[in-house]
């Protein structure tokens, strides 16, 4: 199967602005799951079927992004699900390398909220394509005019819509379709859309004067300007009540870019180049209870996969075979054969792939562009028991291969210390130190606010390391970090020892 049928994609949001809920039925449309799990459904009922970690379940938020493929029409689609809660900036940050265009889901009463925007500016860095979802519109929401020149201004877009809501809330009569000129009616007791489009609606007047002046006021669809990221176009719908699912299914496989090419220093490698080539972008252990297995997550970029092929991790130097690869689909998880570029493969491993690896067949060149971020809070794990020193650093090293926290190993003191970007992803690790590990821990304050990684030659190294021991720890790569009390430790160390680097990120 040619690539250009490839369509891999991450759906970008504020929490609650109802990205699980379009995650579900875009899978119900592509028929990869039979029964949308209602996410707001408690108790014995199904939970929703992309959120599967004992914490989301019981917060309803998605942790883990995973991966869902489903086919229709001839292409297939990767759906790549982002962690959507604000702490989760990094592992997020990683899943969106991994995507060549996003969905931006918009609640109609909110607009955009912060967390939507930030997650936009990393599509921005990587002039991601972006289509626009504005949900919710079965309630009372926002003028239309309002949401679209929000997005306009705050994001420095070109805004095109391509529907328009006939009313919101309780005037809500459905939703005109530009391009075919149909409206998507409401029915039945819940008003949801059942299929039901009529031609040649009339509309109620003041609706048909708005629609027409949405239509002409701003700018028409233009493919180039999409693809280069300059502008969205906008969609209306209710992913609850299932209007414009498949109107926004059939726009990314219209409009979306098929797999890019990626940057590997100052190259950039395209999908038709005949080795195959990924790299990591994610890793999770225990995705099995029962199996302690690890999977990594690889976002091919070229070539074409086979099963049972070797491959050479940029940072082993030694071919693995990858004998039993996954495709993802939903919840259940299948032997791969072959896997195109855009495809991402899940490779079951033992801690031997980490998070920024590329793998080739030859190994003749690095993907770049996946950095480690300093740490904004920083923690000492306190053992509940103390003969259980060796399960924790076991768990440790395993969850900072995923990314989940970073861990750092002190020079002095036996503690060790754990960073992550947001307070959240504390409250995951205590969580599964406890449900996967069997590890009862506590976190308490460590006299550190940030990290730094420290780079230099060897003398000018061992000089800092003499004076500083205190603060000194190493990352789980045996790198040397320094821990700093205060943003202006780390400027007068910066002042004191001009030969040395302190970096606040750290490619992987």
């Amino acid at each position: 199967m040619a690539t250009n049928s490839r369509r891999t994609f991450a759906i970008i949001s504020h929490p609650d602005a109802g990205k699980t809920t379009l995650t579900e039925k875009l899978l119900l449309q592509g028929g990869a799951i039979h029964l949308a799990g209602e996410v707001k459904a408690r108790g014995q009922a199904r939970r929703a079927r992309s959120d599967w970690m004992k914490i989301e379940q019981q917060r309803g938020i998605s942790v883990t992004s995973s991966v869902m493929t489903f086919e229709r029409d001839g292409v297939t689609f990767n759906l790549l699900d982002t962690p959507g809660h604000e702490d989760f900036s990094e592992d997020t940050y990683r899943t969106l390398t991994a995507v060549d265009s996003a969905i931006m889901v918009i609640d109609a009463a909110k607009g955009i909220e912060p967390q939507t925007r930030k997650l936009f500016e990393v599509c921005r860095l990587r002039s991601v394509p972006i289509i626009t979802f504005v949900n919710k519109v079965d309630r009372e929401g926002r003028p239309v005019f309002e949401l679209l020149d929000e997005i306009a201004d705050m994001l420095a877009l070109d805004v095109s819509p391509q529907m328009f809501p006939v009313g919101m809330g309780g005037q809500f009569e459905g939703i005109l379709d530009y391009a075919s000129g149909l409206v998507a009616r409401p029915e039945g007791h819940s008003k949801e859309f059942l299929g039901r489009r009529d031609a040649n609606a009339v509309l109620p007047q003041e609706f048909a004067e708005e629609a027409e002046l949405a239509k002409i006021g701003y700018p028409e669809f233009d493919l180039e300007a999409y693809r280069n990221g300059d502008l969205t176009p906008v969609y209306f719908g209710s992913a609850l009540k299932n209007f414009g699912v498949t109107e926004l299914i059939e726009a990314i496989a219209q409009h979306a870019p098929p797999p890019r090419p990626q940057p590997a220093g100052d190259a950039h490698v395209n999908p038709d180049h005949d080795e195959v080539t990924g790299f990591i972008f994610k890793v999770q252990a225990n995705m099995d209870p029962n199996h302690r297995d690890r999977i990594a997550f690889m976002r091919q970029v070229s070539g074409t996969f086979k099963r049972g092929m070797k491959l050479t991790p940029s940072g082993l130097g030694k071919p693995i075979a990858i004998h039993s690869p996954i495709l993802f689909f939903a919840q259940d998880r299948e032997i791969a054969d072959t896997a195109q570029a855009g495809d991402i493969i899940g490779i079951p491993n033992h801690g031997t792939l980490r998070v920024g690896d590329t793998l080739s067949e030859h190994n003749t060149l690095r993907f770049t562009g996946l950095p480690n971020f300093a740490p904004e809070i920083l923690r000492r794990v306190q053992l509940k028991d103390p003969t259980k020193t060796k399960q924790l650093r076991k768990a440790l090293d395993d969850l900072s291969e995923e990314g989940v926290i970073q861990v750092f190993y002190p020079e002095l003191g036996a503690n060790h210390i754990v960073g992550v970007v947001g307070q959240l992803q504390l409250e995951v690790l205590i969580s599964r130190l406890s449900a996967e590990y069997k590890v009862e821990a506590a976190l308490e304050p460590a006299p550190f606010t940030t990290a730094r990684w420290v780079k230099g030659n060897d003398a000018a190294l061992a000089e800092f390391e003499s004076f500083n021991r205190a603060n000194l720890a190493k990352d789980r790569d045996g790198d040397m970090v320094f821990m700093a009390k205060s943003p202006w430790d780390v400027g007068y160390q910066e002042d004191k020892h001009p030969d040395l680097k302190f970096s606040a990120t750290k490619e992987r």
